[in-house]
């Protein structure tokens, strides 16, 4: 999911992307992407609505959100969408503090929010990074290690102080958490293989590729269906871009 732009917004599992290559198949298979998030997004609304008091039912409206918010074609829409998830996601938390999904996904969804504020938005970050802490300590598995991962994409490009909260020593710490805690998971070690690049580690990132070599076949096998289909869209995407980058890291290079 696609990993945060602060300011853009955090992927996670079962994430679709809007921003994938140019092609009539990606085009194709774009429009099928939108088409299930919209789907699900109404199925899970009207769900909502029928039980406002399930904290199940309204988290799970939060994430619908999300991910229907990454296909929104203006900023209008993308904030109606997204104050609707802030709003499922808080109505959670009230109902069951013991929910990591309802901190998650209010956390992803501010971010939702921040990508139609942009830098207005940098008041955003503080809550943001508070909701995937408190989503930490209530289940740091969840999502793959959702918690971690979203942290350390935060750390990483929210800009550094006095202006927010970026921190290398932060972004490697949950970065290299996520990997720790869900190993198998393509986006964790993806996540972590393009802040090597971005710092220019040039002894971890062969390693990491090969790393991530071995994984991907494997994961292809597991994460399979419908639900995972815009993540390989953008995993695949993904992968030969920093295999390319890393091309400069090689011995001899």
């Amino acid at each position: 999911m696609p990993g945060l732009l602060l300011l853009a917004t955090i992927a996670t599992a079962e994430r679709p992307l809007s921003a994938a290559p140019p092609g009539a198949e990606v085009e194709i298979a774009q429009v099928s992407l939108a088409a299930r998030a919209e789907r699900l997004f109404r199925e899970h609304r009207t769900a909502f609505v029928r039980q406002p008091t399930n904290a199940t039912v309204a988290w799970e409206f939060s994430r619908a959100c999300f991910d229907w918010a990454e296909f929104a074609t203006n900023n209008t829409q993308r904030a109606t969408i997204a104050q609707d998830g802030i709003q499922a996601a808080r109505t959670a938390l009230t109902l069951d503090t013991n929910l990591a999904a309802a901190p998650y996904y209010l956390g992803l969804n501010l971010g939702q929010l921040a990508r139609v504020k942009r830098f207005s938005a940098l008041w955003l970050v503080d809550e943001m990074r508070d909701q995937f802490e408190a989503a930490r300590r209530l289940d740091e598995q969840f999502d793959f290690a959702g918690p971690d991962r979203n942290l350390g994409l935060l750390y990483l490009q929210a800009p550094g102080w006095p202006v927010s909260i970026g921190d290398r020593a932060l972004a490697r710490r949950h970065l290299e958490r996520a990997v720790a805690l869900a190993p198998e998971y393509p986006e964790n070690r993806l996540n972590l293989l393009e802040a090597r690049l971005a710092w220019r580690e040039k002894e971890a990132v062969p390693g990491e590729v090969e790393l991530l070599a071995e994984l991907l076949p494997r994961a292809r096998t597991r994460l399979t269906g419908e639900a995972w289909a815009g993540s390989w869209l953008d995993w695949d995407r993904r992968w030969a871009e920093v295999q390319r980058r890393a091309a400069r890291f090689r011995p001899g290079s």
